[in-house]
């Protein structure tokens, strides 16, 4: 599995512990970049055991060893517990000493990875504990202004240190502006929820939706930044072409995308699709649209097609420049695609 799995894939994200797992993966494809999971904003009682911290860390910060001012506190000084996350206790990202000793840690522990992918980078001063603020953030723009003095205080550490860094920017695009104003301390971001939210529950278009999300996409491509997007499906067709579709309408050399069938789910890699081997060439073009949030992007051996209204609504016919070949192998010269579908067509080349 490792071999083949190592060939089909630019990144892999692991724990701290898993270095033995890093080296095998760069042994089968040295090109390919290992990123070391670490949590921006948690420290984890369960990692510490009389007194002591584990050795190796989902986090920067060990909870025995972290002083008692980092800790972010509620309006009775009672510190956080992620709510549905037993022993994860939310820490104050705009202390300068929890950021320095965050940044420190994480670095002295990842020698043997290319990056460090930064979980819970976070837009809102409820997240984990919803209805209820820190006096320290006691607004979103607070807190969000509280993560960029993080990831802007420490960059230079991981830069020097030779790490790329991607932070787990889940959504960002309800926050306008956010996404590049965490990303501009950043090597790239993570939409750990992107389009598709379950096999029924696909982001159409709206001020927030669909094209906020693809828009990560291409303002990353555009600075030469990463972007790893991850739908939520069990690998249906409708959310799969839905996603893929839309991932292709912008995706460029530093984009990368991944599905998962249930949250948390991580472990072994999501099952491999054909669609993912197919080649349609260069693009010839950036994604235009069509019909109202109908897009198209036609590439040197294919066309990419999505429909991008609700769930539902009416198929719109698009005609193609030439015969095609859809999914199921058939020729075709015009596509009917519905709301919330995508098709990936290949043309003879």
């Amino acid at each position: 599995m490792i071999k083949t799995e190592a060939k089909r894939r630019s990144h892999v994200v692991l724990n701290a512990w898993e270095t033995e797992l890093a080296k095998k993966l760069k042994a089968a494809n040295p090109k390919i970049q290992t990123f070391v999971y670490k949590d921006l904003s948690s420290t984890r009682s369960y990692a510490c055991s009389d007194g002591v911290d584990d050795a190796d860390l989902p986090t920067g910060v060990g909870y025995c060893e972290a002083d008692p001012s980092w800790f972010l506190n509620g309006p009775r000084g009672e510190r956080f517990e992620y709510s549905g996350y037993s022993g994860h206790w939310q820490m104050d990202v705009g202390n300068p000493g929890y950021q320095q000793a965050w940044a420190d840690n994480v670095i002295a522990s990842s020698k043997a990875f290319d990056g460090v992918l930064m979980d819970n980078a976070l837009f809102t001063c409820d997240t984990y504990h919803e209805g209820v603020c820190p006096p320290a953030y006691p607004t979103d723009e607070a807190m969000r202004s509280a993560y960029v003095s993080m990831l802007a205080n420490t960059r230079q550490k991981f830069v020097d240190a030779g790490l790329k860094t991607v932070a787990n920017l889940s959504g960002a695009r309800l926050h306008e502006g956010a996404w590049d104003r965490y990303v501009q301390h950043l090597d790239g971001g993570f939409d750990e929820w992107w389009l598709t939210f379950g096999d029924r529950d696909l982001l159409s278009e709206y001020p927030q939706g669909w094209s906020r999300q693809l828009a990560e996409i291409s303002a990353n491509e555009a600075k030469g930044k990463i972007t790893w997007v991850q739908p939520h499906h069990s690998g249906a067709d409708q959310p799969f072409r839905y996603a893929h579709a839309s991932y292709l309408l912008v995706a460029g050399e530093h984009s990368a995308i991944t599905p998962v069938s249930r949250t948390d789910g991580y472990g072994d890699p999501a099952p491999w699709r054909a669609e993912y081997d197919w080649n349609l060439g260069a693009p010839l073009e950036k994604h235009h649209q069509v019909a109202t949030n109908v897009y198209e992007r036609e590439f040197r051996c294919g066309t990419v097609i999505v429909n991008a209204n609700k769930t539902g609504s009416a198929p719109r016919v698009v005609r193609l420049n030439g015969r095609h070949i859809d999914e199921k192998g058939a020729s075709v010269y015009f596509a009917a695609v519905a709301g919330t579908t995508g098709t990936v067509l290949r043309k003879p080349c």
